[in-house]
């Protein structure tokens, strides 16, 4: 795959209208050659991932939204309901009608159901008749990845013929940016997300871990939620920010990449990007991003409907340059603060630390951290309902950022 041209469709879209999104999605799709050759396209290197059938009318399809925790559509935190419902609705349209729906929420304490409801995907679902799938129970499988030797799989993974990634645009404070290639840890199952954070602690390590992933679930088509996108201190107490675009490709990698073109955002900073294309889950090296007004590149894309100043982490993150005063490292490096006038003492983020012995506490009715453990996966800042959690660079590093250009 890497070698190969993969191709995006980007198409305009400026609302949640349904009628707007259904229309949007429908030239996406043509543009990508339609359902017949989309679901013909090779999604992963033969011999890797869970056997799949071809995909026909009566194929088992199971639509993955990112469904990361209870929250109001309009916050830009989740997939939204309407761009959900185009999916399904044209999947059915076209003759797909075995589908199913669901997601492993970031706070396994919380039903599936719950959270799809919270988020509006519930009441879209049973508009359109699509039942929630089995994401209440895991199954280990085996798999020998570059990082990880074997995933507990939510069972309804297992079971489809395909999974329909339904991803939403968003920053990610571990890996940048959250999109295509992260959305598939929601396959996980439940408590075996946060021990994946634990064993797989530092953005690269992680990112080799949801390569692996990709290649054994392999969805047969991506379609990211860019309509109004997620900035800032992400991946749920950002800034939506309207983007108003959706993105669709077989190739996940290609497709974040697009997704960073538009957020003036160097895609081989995002290590899902890299890992994803030395691993084989796709490429974004050769991208033609397929438009109604033509063929453009993806710097092309990024200039003509992109923002500059949307808000993502873009410095170089140090790699490398610092070997020679390595005694400074923990000077330079980000870590989660609490703001306290909004902390409400919930213990979300207590629950959501990976690390054993716990990073965090609520001690006095506030969080507090205790450095000395922490791994700086920022699962807490990631889980906290109440947007009291910040991540948050030294003045060192900031200067670093802006003379060192490391």
């Amino acid at each position: 795959m890497n070698n190969e041209t993969s191709k995006v469709a980007l198409v305009r879209c400026f609302s949640y209208q349904q009628e707007e999104v259904e229309q949007a999605l429908a030239k996406g799709l043509v543009l990508l050659g339609g359902f017949s050759e989309i679901f013909s396209a090779k999604t992963t290197p033969e011999a890797t991932g869970l056997p799949r059938h071809k995909i026909t009318a009566e194929s088992r399809l199971v639509l993955k939204p990112n469904l990361l925790a209870k929250t109001d559509p309009d916050k830009a935190c989740t997939t939204h309901p309407a761009v959900f419902h185009a999916v399904g609705k044209v999947l059915q349209e076209a003759g797909y009608t075995n589908l199913k729906y669901g997601d492993s929420p970031g706070n396994p304490m919380i039903k599936v159901e719950k959270v799809a409801e919270e988020c509006g995907i519930k009441q879209a679902a049973d508009d359109l008749g699509i039942p929630l799938g089995d994401f209440e129970h895991g199954t280990q499988v085996d798999f020998a990845g570059r990082a990880a030797d074997h995933f507990v799989l939510c069972d309804e993974v297992l079971a489809a013929d395909g999974i329909v990634n339904v991803c939403k645009m968003k920053t990610h404070q571990l890996e940048r940016i959250t999109g295509a290639v992260k959305n598939t840890f929601g396959c996980v199952f439940g408590i075996n997300k946060g021990m994946s954070h634990a064993q797989f602690a530092t953005a690269e390590t992680f990112a080799k871990m949801i390569a692996d992933l990709n290649l054994l679930v392999h969805p047969v088509l991506h379609v990211m939620d860019g309509i109004m996108a997620m900035e800032g201190n992400g991946p749920q107490s950002g800034t939506p920010t309207p983007m108003n675009v959706l993105l669709l490709s077989t190739d996940p990698v290609a497709l974040d990449a697009v997704f960073c073109h538009l957020v003036n955002l160097k895609p081989e900073l995002v290590p899902t990007n890299v890992s994803g294309m030395e691993q084989g889950v796709g490429n974004f090296a050769e991208i033609e991003v397929l438009t109604e007004e033509g063929s453009l590149t993806p710097e092309e894309a990024g200039a003509k409907y992109g923002n500059k100043k949307f808000n993502v982490q873009r410095s170089a993150e140090f790699r490398g340059a610092l070997q020679p005063v390595k005694f400074l490292a923990p000077f330079l490096e980000k870590k989660p603060i609490v703001k306290k006038d909004k902390c409400v003492g919930c213990g979300i983020c207590v629950r959501a630390c990976p690390v054993e012995g716990k990073a965090v506490e609520v001690r006095g009715g506030k969080a507090e951290y205790d450095y000395s453990k922490c791994i700086k996966c920022y699962c807490c800042q990631e889980m906290c309902p109440e947007e009291a959690i910040t991540v948050k660079k030294s003045l060192l590093a900031r200067i670093a950022d802006r003379r060192w250009r490391v």
